[in-house]
């Protein structure tokens, strides 16, 4: 964890990518980069995968992108480590950024973790994650 005391721990967790060819893309980080799958959930096109990328920083992918290349990539959003989403939340909240989730218990395959989803300045999609084993 972290040292960043606004939210709690700090750091990036994870980034999202939304892919077209799920298989494809786990077979290029996996085998070609050399990440770790952790943990793999859903099913067809609602099936995603956490990749340990090598340092305990991970890419997400979940299924179901479209077809062919995106102008800006397939980047869903950022996830920053937070010991406390909750806490960290209202800092956002207060500083007028626009909530799109509320903090939400869920399971990641076995993991359990707490995230919110809120938007930056500029639009971009910004999730808080709180986990113990991830």
């Amino acid at each position: 964890m972290g040292n960043n005391s606004k939210i709690g721990g700090g750091g990036f967790h994870h980034v999202a990518i939304r892919v077209y060819d799920f298989d494809a893309s786990v077979h290029f980080y996996t085998e070609i980069l050399g990440f770790e799958e952790r943990v793999r959930w859903g099913e067809g096109p609602g099936r995603a995968v956490m990749l340990d990328t090598g340092d305990g920083n991970y890419l997400e992918i979940f299924a179901g992108g479209a077809e062919g290349q995106k102008p800006e990539g397939a980047f869903l959003h950022i996830a920053l480590r937070s010991s406390n989403v909750d806490d960290a939340l209202k800092l956002v909240r207060d500083a007028g950024m626009a909530v799109t989730m509320e903090p939400t218990d869920v399971m990641l395959g076995s993991e359990p973790v707490r995230i919110a989803f809120f938007k930056g300045p500029d639009g971009e999609i910004i999730e808080l994650f709180q986990s113990s084993g991830l």
